[in-house]
């Protein structure tokens, strides 16, 4: 019987933007994300517990105990099938399982039979990954073990979204710093000289160094300078 390959959700690009954004892809091990996974490996009585991130064509996993992989292909993972559920996956023999019985991860290294992974959904519903936990024999999560799990999968996604706030504040504190620098602005026609040497109107540069938008209007001065005809008492000029 051929593997089954785990289908991909609709809104697979945003989910993988999604991803992107987070930050955490290819990086190293952090005692965050090790503290969840050794705890979920505990409560759960599991000897392998993984935080996974399901990128386009890889599982990547940002914290695994009991386990020597740095990734597998994602037709191969099981957490390809998490992300599409809004609850807990939970394979109690994955020999009997038509998804998995011919799954490498099932016949060779490391012989998963009982799998459970509660996914890794963001604030926008996408599913990233999951908080999963193996054991080499089939089993079954009693009803805590499985509300624990789910638990600190949601501990792992706000620690998550901590990481990315705050990359998004040092930016936004670099900005600042930018702006609040010395910058070249030409007498004539306010223009502003950049770090490449360019001059740009004001409006384009902060807008490159920030998030503000503009609005315009005209000051008194400047109204009662280029229109003098213009009665405009009732706007307070």
């Amino acid at each position: 019987m051929p593997m089954k390959t785990p289908p991909k959700p609709e809104n697979e690009a945003a989910r993988l933007e999604a991803l992107r954004q987070y930050r955490l892809l290819d990086t190293p091990p952090e005692q965050a994300f090790d503290d969840i996974t050794t705890l979920a490996s505990t409560i759960c009585e599991a000897p392998i517990a993984i935080m996974t991130l399901v990128d386009g064509d890889r599982q990547w996993f940002k914290s695994k105990i009991g386990l020597r992989l740095a990734e597998t292909p994602r037709d191969h993972a099981f957490c390809a099938y998490t992300i599409l559920q809004p609850d807990t996956l939970v394979v109690e023999d994955a020999t009997k399982d038509e998804r998995f019985a011919w799954n490498p991860l099932v016949t060779m290294e490391p012989h998963i039979r009982f799998y459970a992974g509660a996914p890794l959904r963001n604030p926008q519903g996408h599913g990233l990954g999951s908080l999963c936990v193996i054991d080499q024999k089939p089993r079954q999560l009693t009803a805590a073990q499985q509300a624990s799990l789910e638990a600190l999968a949601r501990m792992a996604v706000n620690t998550m979204e901590l990481r990315r706030v705050s990359h998004q504040l040092a930016n936004a504190l670099a900005n600042v710093k930018t702006l609040s620098g010395l910058l070249p602005i030409c007498s004539y026609c306010h223009g502003i000289r950049d770090d490449q040497g360019y001059w740009q109107r004001v409006e384009a540069f902060i807008a490159q160094h920030t998030s503000a938008a503009f609005t315009h209007g005209i000051c008194p001065t400047c109204a009662r300078q280029h229109f003098p005809e213009v009665d405009l008492t009732h706007l307070g000029v």
